[in-house]
């Protein structure tokens, strides 16, 4: 349950503590006072989307923090690695004017969708708008599926329909029109020709620049060997570098033993002279290789501009063009031989379909078992809402196969005798929508672990004897697990186990909101201030107490 719940800086609060009890808690207070502020509080402490507008004007951030107790080990909270310390869990949240937040749970920090996930399980906020969805027949088939757990059946269905939607497609992209088919396979023999006349090789655009910049500086070159082997050489006429130092050494042969120094000099010139032969030979070796004509050159030249031309239209590299290539030959393939692909589609198509078609008859049974149960559920909570008369339907109609299955579902109901069956938002008025809704809530509460309900004015549109039965449910609710609620009424108000106040006041020229526990004769006054206004008179006052004490004769009944 939700044990604590601290807020700062939200709108119209700047530093309020609450702490809560098990059982009914009741907030009520002037409209404006900033009831629903409390709301929005815990909804962004639990990871719901808010505004940076929420901060109080001048502040630079808000924060809440929610103290949770009695909090079992949740799938939510294992996923994140997270665990309750002793059943108590605190989940904090700053919100910060640039928008940005900071979420923690037990001082860990988490990302807002990780809180989110985590105060799902935790605490249900049940709007004064949730009402308004009733009216929108799309969410009908969501709550009977919630209430009837389809996950199984769903996830079942749901794998069928998407292999039947991928064939589906892969069928609609082979069938299309002759002259389309001609023409595409046109376009792809004329790319696969030009790709396979220019024989393309992986790696061959660096070899082909390489020898196109040497033949390109041909000239240069040779005249660099040429150069190089005259000085070494000397020509035909001899006397280059090589000969010279060979005589060099011959010289100095003859005294090689005589004295170490002349053997060093005599071993030095030895090794200059085989160093000048081995670049002398080097050199001429480079000479005969360097073979070259004109028209290679211009062979070469119109290969890179044949490979330039085939890249704007191809690919940015050879190996690029290779792998169009052979798209083109697979795609030229499937369009030839795409009558008898179809055909193997179609085939598998039909199959397909009658899987779904069989998946969606075991989802649509289910469905039709959990309606009836549903119905009846929902009949029984509506004559304790003080609906006595009302019948509620849950009618089917068949569909083709879509991602929800092939029902579509719709929520009927007649609020009087000899009335017949309607849709909801042609018959319910506020008040019966109101009652609708909390019999819903209630109903589909009892297949999930969260241990706090939370109603904002959810009463809107009703009064008098149905106010009075819609208090007793939210009673009742509240001895399974704990209820909190926003309201006007003073038989709800008067229901509850713990009576807040929310007031507004000024204070240096700014608005500020407090939170009030009440006592028992505080809360007589609240009571008789929701009954009659300003002016609270005696009567009002024992009006309040009666209204208490009956509220209290309830509960220990409820308690036996």
């Amino acid at each position: 349950m939700l044990q604590t719940l601290h807020i700062e800086n939200i709108a119209v609060i700047e530093e309020a503590d609450i702490a809560f009890d098990s059982g009914f808690n009741a907030l009520t207070g002037e409209t404006g006072a900033g009831k629903s502020i409390v709301i929005d509080a815990m909804g962004a402490v639990l990871g719901q989307r808010t505004s940076r507008e929420l901060i109080r004007t001048g502040a630079p951030k808000a924060f809440v923090s929610a103290v949770f107790t009695g909090v079992p080990e949740l799938p939510a909270l294992t996923e994140c690695g997270l665990h309750p310390e002793e059943g108590e869990l605190l989940l904090q949240r700053e919100i910060y004017a640039d928008g940005k937040n900071a979420c923690r749970i037990n001082g860990r920090p988490v990302t807002v969708a990780q809180l989110r996930r985590i105060g799902t399980s935790l605490l249900n906020i049940h709007g004064q708008h949730d009402g308004q969805q009733l009216l929108d027949e799309e969410q009908h088939l969501g709550y009977l599926d919630s209430y009837g757990r389809m996950e199984g059946y769903q996830e079942t269905y749901a794998a069928c329909y998407r292999t039947m939607e991928a064939t589906r497609k892969k069928l609609r992209s082979l069938q299309m029109d002759e002259a389309e088919k001609e023409r595409r396979m046109d376009s792809l023999k004329f790319q696969i020709g030009e790709l396979e006349r220019a024989k393309l090789q992986p790696g061959e655009e660096e070899a082909l620049n390489q020898r196109r910049n040497l033949l390109r500086n041909g000239e240069k070159f040779v005249s660099a060997i040429q150069g190089a082997l005259w000085s070494l050489t000397g020509g035909d006429e001899g006397g280059g570098a090589v000969s010279e130092l060979r005589e060099a050494a011959s010289a100095l042969a003859g005294a090689r033993h005589l004295d170490e120094q002349f053997a060093g000099l005599h071993e030095r010139l030895g090794s200059l002279y085989s160093e000048a032969y081995d670049v002398a030979e080097t050199l001429r070796d480079m000479e005969s290789a360097f073979d070259f004509s004109p028209r290679e050159l211009d062979d070469l030249e119109s290969r890179a501009d044949l490979l330039y031309r085939l890249k704007k239209k191809y690919g940015s590299t050879v190996e690029e063009m290779l792998e169009y290539l052979e798209q083109c030959r697979v795609e030229l393939d499937r369009i030839a031989f795409a009558s008898g692909t179809a055909a193997r589609l179609e085939k598998e198509l039909e199959k397909e379909n009658a899987q779904v078609r069989r998946a969606g008859g075991l989802l649509s049974d289910a469905r039709k078992a959990a309606a009836k149960d549903l119905e009846l559920r929902i009949q029984d909570e509506l004559r304790q809402l003080d609906m006595p008369k009302v019948r509620f339907s849950i009618r089917f109609q068949n569909k083709e196969p879509d991602e929800t299955g092939m029902d579509e579902v719709r929520f009927l109901m007649s609020a009087n005798v000899g009335e017949e069956l309607r849709p909801i938002n042609k018959v319910a008025s506020g008040g019966e929508l109101a009652r609708i809704m909390l019999a819903l809530k209630n109903v589909l509460a009892e297949n999930d672990t969260v241990g706090t309900m939370v109603f904002d004015e959810v009463d809107t549109g009703v009064s008098g004897r149905a106010a009075q039965k819609v208090a007793a449910k939210l009673a009742q609710v509240s001895r399974k697990r704990q209820v909190l609620c926003v309201t006007h009424l003073p038989q709800l108000a008067a229901m509850a186990d713990t009576h807040f106040s929310v007031e507004k006041g000024e204070r240096g020229g700014r608005t500020y909101t407090q939170v009030l526990r009440l006592d028992r004769e505080q809360r007589k006054g609240e009571l008789a201030r929701l009954t009659g206004g300003e002016h609270v008179t005696a009567a009002m006052l024992a009006g309040a107490e009666e209204l208490i004490s009956g509220a209290e004769a309830y509960k220990e009944n409820l308690r036996a």
